[in-house]
């Protein structure tokens, strides 16, 4: 059976994007916005009709405060009975010693309806160090819930570093962290040493986290860590590191930085690849502020380790 090809770019303009496929058959999508000033959600009642449903704005940013500018990276996730978004903000677009001063927060909506119903704000997801951290997910395994994201430890060079931890609820830490990854390879460090971005995908005895590398210019690209589905996860002993990206740029199919994936299953029960990309690498100034890392699907392959194979990012197959 031929895997399934879905336009490309399937959503424009819309960064960092993550799927929530619901119980009820729904397919809920929410993404980083070129203003990063709202958090907005579309649903449909099949994947690709995602591409023209239209946003609902459900929060915006404050007018001042911790969560006043650079809404970055947000979730959607359904955690025992209620509807969550995750979010990074940060107090200004102010860069201090190198960084943005993004932190973590989490929206409730207890309602059914995640687009009509109340959001409440939960306030900071803290760790033990403050820093800069953003780009959570979460996800359970073995009947516990875990937190994942990216944070900075001013004793370890570099931005970001990926961490652990499992949760209490879905706005606190219940576990101290553990660090999965840093960036330490060629393929990270390039422009930043970056880890960031994680997602988790659990295959026939393995639990994977993809995660992105690198700048996000065109060197940004996609990493893999694997464990054992027994093994104790929160261990980082447990992990292993690909030494090589599974997802880059394509030059040939004009497919430059591809990253910040998220994962889910079409109708078929193929497990599809949710990114961005841009089709071009000439970015005049800031890569942050050039508004078109489009989102794109793409469906994924296993091979016979049990080992997901992302292949290359496909090149356009509709304008924009």
């Amino acid at each position: 059976m031929s895997k399934t090809v879905y336009p490309n770019p399937f959503i424009t303009q819309r960064a960092d994007p993550h799927i929530w496929r619901h119980t009820d058959g729904h397919y809920y999508f929410i993404a980083s916005v070129p203003e990063y000033d709202r958090l907005e959600i579309r649903r449909s009642a099949t994947l690709e009709g995602l591409a023209e449903a239209r946003p609902r704005v459900v929060w915006r940013k404050h007018g001042g405060g911790p969560m006043s500018a650079l809404i970055w990276a947000p979730e959607l996730h359904y955690i025992n009975g209620n509807w969550y978004i995750y979010f990074a903000a940060a107090p200004s677009e102010k860069i201090v010693n190198g960084l943005f001063q993004h932190r973590m927060f989490v929206l409730e909506c207890s309602d059914a309806d995640p687009l009509s119903g109340k959001w409440q704000e939960k306030g900071r997801v803290a760790t033990p160090i403050d820093s800069f951290s953003l780009d959570a997910t979460h996800f359970t395994h073995a009947g516990k819930s875990y937190y994942l994201w990216a944070q900075k430890d001013p004793a370890i060079d570099g931005n970001s570093n990926l961490y652990l931890a499992e949760m209490s609820n879905p706005w606190t830490l219940k576990s101290a962290p553990v660090m999965l990854s840093k960036p330490e390879l060629p393929w990270e460090i390039i422009g930043f040493k970056v880890n960031e971005g994680p997602s988790v995908i659990e295959g026939y005895d393995k639990i994977f986290i993809t995660y992105s590398a690198s700048a996000t210019d065109e060197n940004y690209c996609i990493g893999l860590l694997w464990a054992d589905l027994e093994s104790d996860i929160t261990d980082p002993s447990q992990w292993h590191k690909s030494e090589k990206p599974v997802f880059r740029t394509h030059a040939d199919n004009r497919q430059f930085g591809p990253g910040h994936n998220s994962f889910t299953q079409n109708e078929k029960g193929e497990d599809v690849l949710v990114y961005h990309a841009r089709n071009y690498a000439e970015i005049e100034g800031d890569p942050l502020y050039d508004p078109n890392r489009h989102t794109r699907l793409k469906t994924i392959d296993w091979d016979d380790d049990g080992m997901p194979v992302l292949g290359e990012p496909p090149a356009d197959n509709r304008e924009i």
